[in-house]
């Protein structure tokens, strides 16, 4: 049995880590309602824009419309999106083994390119052969978090969408998790470019769209604005993810916490009682010597 000093010092260290657990746990709970908010008022917004989108490129061909480029090379850009901080759960490592899987199965034997946007994501691949070097892409995308809004994002967007255009790339995929609620976020390895068709071709093929103010204002202004906010909906998904996560991650860790407490605290009367009954065993022992 330990000694009470070790299970003293074993109380007041997970009594201490406690704290700090339900500390964040409650900071976390609070961004968490800021950034659900947001997610969930942008996206009807964002998967409306997104189905316009898709609907108005399958009317035009690839010459009209460089975004919708489907030629199939080789050359992949992956942007898996991660958090800055680590404390939530499966949130990062969930990033991180879907996007080693696109790399070793999905696209196995294509030249691929990472752009991490996220610490966490960034630490895994910065020593990879596939991390961003050479292009002119931004490299250092871990501040868009801090403070993240629709004009931070947007000169990433057309970063991207310049080296796609520029045919730097065959085909831009995002890795991020979606919200759905605070205990659960799905991983999805999403296409941003080239645009996808729309689901029903037919109904899509036999539409017959008036272009108001013109052609070229859509294929200049509205696609590039709504591939933008399609990256600024990920970003917000994966904001909200993550503080859903770290939320329940802490909330466990809290309540593991307190079983632990609450079994040091056993062990620690026990061990208290023990002493004691030696005491008084050595006290009884001693008066009966004297005694005899």
């Amino acid at each position: 049995m330990p000694s009470l000093k070790e299970v003293r010092n074993r109380i007041v260290s997970v009594g201490s880590t406690m704290q700090i657990t339900s500390a964040m746990k409650m900071v976390s709970a609070a961004k968490l309602k800021r950034a659900q908010d947001a997610i969930t008022q942008m996206r009807p917004y964002a998967l409306k824009l997104q189905e316009i989108l898709s609907n108005v490129s399958g009317s035009l061909d690839s010459s009209e419309n460089s975004y919708s480029r489907n030629e199939g090379g080789k050359n992949i850009l992956l942007i898996p999106i991660s958090s800055n901080r680590g404390l939530a759960g499966a949130f990062n490592s969930n990033i991180i083994k879907r996007t080693w899987n696109l790399i070793k199965n999905d696209y196995a034997g294509y030249n691929i390119t990472v752009l991490p946007i996220g610490k966490k994501s960034q630490d895994a691949f910065k020593r990879t052969e596939y991390i961003i070097s050479g292009q002119d892409l931004p490299t250092n995308l871990n501040e868009l978090f801090d403070g993240l809004t629709f004009n931070k994002v947007s000169p990433v967007a057309e970063s991207i969408m310049s080296a796609f255009a520029g045919k730097q790339f065959d085909k831009v995929i995002l890795v991020y998790n979606q919200f759905k609620n605070a205990a659960v976020q799905i991983t999805q390895a999403e296409q941003f470019l080239p645009v996808l068709p729309p689901q029903n071709v037919d109904n899509a093929a036999s539409t017959d769209y008036i272009y108001e103010p013109g052609m070229e204002y859509i294929v200049s202004d509205l696609i590039p604005r709504s591939l933008k906010t399609q990256l600024y909906k990920a970003l917000l998904d994966s904001f909200a993810s993550e503080h859903g996560a770290r939320m329940t991650a802490m909330h466990k860790a809290t309540d593991n916490a307190k079983e632990m407490l609450r079994d040091l605290k056993i062990t620690y009367n026990k061990a208290r009682q023990a002493t004691i009954t030696n005491e008084i065993l050595e006290i009884v022992g001693g008066a009966e010597a004297l005694n005899g």
